[in-house]
């Protein structure tokens, strides 16, 4: 039977992260490629503990049915906790549990955006969210990415230049894929921008918890004055990505629609992993907790960083973050990155994922790849850092 698949989905391909990670089951191939946390640091003890007390004491609870705007005590305890941040304010906001921050995010572009309008994107940015509005047939333009963040006379000239624009997408902290963190002036420019074209923000913070170096930055969401800053989070990079639970802070009004489009997508998540990150919230001094993470993620990054300052060619340029998952190198110009990505993990058994696997524009190129130190043991990163190094200086030095 010849299939015709529906307009939305009929040009969606495969990322090319997909196809890199495919060989990371092969013996012997070790995966800078992935955005997977730190499986070391997942607190398995504290999520049996609580789990056995649950379905000791009240085990329907965490079988039954329960609302779609998610498990009562955790959205109090969420709402709590971004007060305290300022990223929820009780008289505008509401806020609804998700099945990771990613359907936060495709829920806000499918309540608020019908197929031709403009959303705008980091360019590069997260592959999944990206995927997630392409399905939508929205107008996505990319905007180039700076050391501190989006360029914003870049996205003043866009939102003139095309139709109904509406949507603004940014990862401010520790984006994925570059790293970078944006500036508090960017921030407070963005917003502006926002305020004076009618545009909503859709802040995505799933690394913001994982800043071991520098100084923290308040949210775009601490500075909406108008109400037109969404908010999603995450315990994927936190707690554990399999429980696959998120979080979104919007004005009322927008998680009003968000329940209704939840509803008819998967009626509620997961209700026994909302109840196991409540439980976690209320017994687990969570500073001292998220210290340690830091603690790990600092290791591994400064493990890399030091294995590139020791192997790579010096025609390389790198970027060191001050949190999150990754790092973004920058090749030569001349080079075929692509190719080199294929290279390494064919010949050298190194998976790595190239830059254009996240441009908005899927036809341009890129000099860049994404390193992940958070997946690969230490062993891994410097073996595998000493093997893409030699790489690197037989082709480029």
């Amino acid at each position: 039977m010849q299939y015709r698949f529906s307009e939305n989905v009929d040009a969606l391909q495969p990322s090319a992260i997909r196809e890199i990670l495919k060989f990371t089951g092969m013996p012997g191939v070790i995966s800078l490629a992935a955005g997977n946390p730190a499986p070391e640091a997942f607190p398995v003890e504290q999520i049996r503990q609580i789990s056995a007390r649950l379905m000791e004491k009240d085990p329907i609870l965490a079988l039954q049915y329960n609302i779609t705007e998610g498990y009562p005590r955790l959205r109090e305890l969420l709402k709590a906790r971004m007060a305290d941040q300022k990223c929820f304010h009780s008289a505008v906001d509401d806020l609804i549990t998700t099945s990771g921050a990613q359907q936060g995010n495709e829920l806000s572009c499918k309540v608020l955006l019908n197929r031709g309008d403009t959303m705008f994107c980091e360019s590069p940015s997260f592959i999944g969210s990206l995927n997630a509005f392409r399905s939508y047939g929205v107008n996505l333009v990319g905007v180039t990415m700076e050391e501190d963040g989006m360029d914003l006379a870049e996205l003043e000239e866009k939102i003139k230049a095309n139709p109904n624009p509406r949507l603004v997408y940014v990862i401010p902290n520790f984006q994925n894929p570059t790293g970078r963190v944006m500036s508090l002036a960017k921030r407070k420019g963005l917003y502006d921008l926002a305020c004076r074209y009618d545009l909503v923000i859709l802040e995505d913070n799933p690394y913001g918890d994982l800043r071991f170096s520098g100084e923290p930055l308040p949210s775009i969401k601490s500075m909406d004055t108008e109400h037109r800053v969404i908010y999603t989070g995450t315990f994927s990079k936190i707690l554990a990505p399999g429980l696959r639970v998120g979080y979104t802070s919007a004005p009322k009004e927008i998680i009003s629609k968000m329940t209704v489009c939840k509803q008819v997508s998967d009626v509620h998540t997961n209700i026994w992993a909302q109840i196991v990150c409540a439980e976690f919230l209320e017994t687990t001094d969570m500073e001292s907790y998220l210290d340690g993470l830091r603690a790990v993620y600092r290791r591994k990054c400064s493990l890399m960083a030091d294995g590139i300052r020791q192997h790579f060619s010096k025609r390389i340029r790198w970027e060191m973050p001050e949190g999150g998952l990754f790092l973004w190198c920058t090749l030569p110009e001349e080079c075929d990155v692509p190719a080199f990505c294929t290279q390494a993990v064919e010949q050298y058994r190194i998976a790595v994922v190239p830059g254009s696997a996240f441009l908005v524009d899927e036809s341009e190129t890129s000099p860049c790849i994404r390193l992940n130190y958070s997946t690969p043991s230490d062993e891994q990163i410097v073996q595998g850092i000493e093997i893409l190094g030699r790489m690197t200086r037989e082709i480029l030095d």
